[in-house]
């Protein structure tokens, strides 16, 4: 086995397990981190399979891992999803002011009110959005190359 299909397959069980334990809604992701903690085992669960994401498509697909021109800037952008996805912990502590990711809409400020909620929630669905998209676009490419051919 390629190091590639290793790593895209490590990824996919990632992203696979991430995403089944957020849709079921398991008690594990409100389980504090450790005793005394009030950062759910949520945070970081999450923030690895926004991680996973776009690293399974860029393993997974070999046009984004070793681009040609018209690829080139699909693997330019996955790289920007993974790195918009590692800095998703610090961004989201920035707008929630916690790491729970609480939002209250009695906050005064920015930090934690309804608008820091909006731009939070845009950019998660952003990171997990763009991959998807530029796997769709690919998809498309190539379909329309295999026609005309």
């Amino acid at each position: 086995m390629t190091k590639p299909s290793l790593y895209f397959f490590a990824c996919l069980l990632i992203f696979i397990l991430v995403l089944s334990l957020l849709m079921t809604g398991s008690s594990i992701l409100t389980v504090p981190m450790y005793e005394g903690s009030s950062i759910p085992m949520g945070t970081p669960i999450t923030w690895t399979g926004l991680i996973a994401l776009p690293l399974t498509i860029y393993f997974g697909v070999g046009e984004f891992r070793n681009p040609k021109k018209r690829h080139k800037l699909f693997n330019q952008l996955l790289k920007f999803s993974v790195g918009f996805a590692v800095l998703w912990v610090p961004v989201s502590y920035l707008l929630a002011g916690n790491l729970s990711f609480s939002f209250s809409g009695a906050a005064t400020g920015f930090q934690g009110g309804q608008l820091a909620m909006k731009l939070f929630w845009g950019y998660t669905y952003g990171i997990a959005i763009l991959p998807v998209l530029l796997l769709i676009i690919h998809w498309f490419l190539k379909l329309i190359n295999t026609i005309r051919k």
